[in-house]
């Protein structure tokens, strides 16, 4: 295989999600990050960031989620889901509800001009990253990467 392929590149059995992952990943874990240092600063700059920063992670869920099933199909081909790879999907499934939910919390506050931001959202998002990095562990092992598949 070289790696100027396009055509194995694109095809590859799990290589989207692979690739796709990782936006979310990083733009959630960098929203929240900004929230709690706005939340400690009082900096709206800092709110502003995290809710832009969340507002992408939330958008890139949906690729990631399809690309997630796609790679099940096609690595495993469609073997019925159970153990790790059962506890992976349901994992990244509750981790992209808590990512959506973490930035309408902001999107509420924002609509409604005096209404500042619930203390609430800190605690989802705080949540949000420790599934996150089950997800993301568990992951590994699937592909590979962290032992025996």
């Amino acid at each position: 295989m070289s790696p100027f392929d396009i055509k194995q590149l694109i095809l590859a059995k799990h290589a989207q999600h692979v690739v796709l992952v990782h936006f979310p990943i990083a733009l959630c874990i960098v929203g929240v990050a900004f929230d709690f240092g706005a939340q400690l600063t009082k900096r709206t700059m800092l709110a502003a960031t995290a809710y832009y920063n969340l507002g992408v992670a939330a958008l890139s869920t949906p690729p990631v989620l399809v690309t997630g099933l796609l790679a099940w199909q096609l690595q495993f081909e469609g073997h019925k889901l159970k153990g790790l790879l059962l506890l992976h999907l349901v994992l990244g499934i509750v981790a992209s509800t808590l990512i959506w939910l973490a930035w309408y919390a902001h999107f509420r506050a924002r609509r409604e001009k005096d209404q500042s931001l619930p203390s609430y959202r800190l605690f989802v998002e705080a949540i949000a990253v420790a599934v996150i990095m089950v997800t993301a562990h568990l992951g590994g092992f699937l592909s590979g990467v962290n032992g025996i598949r």
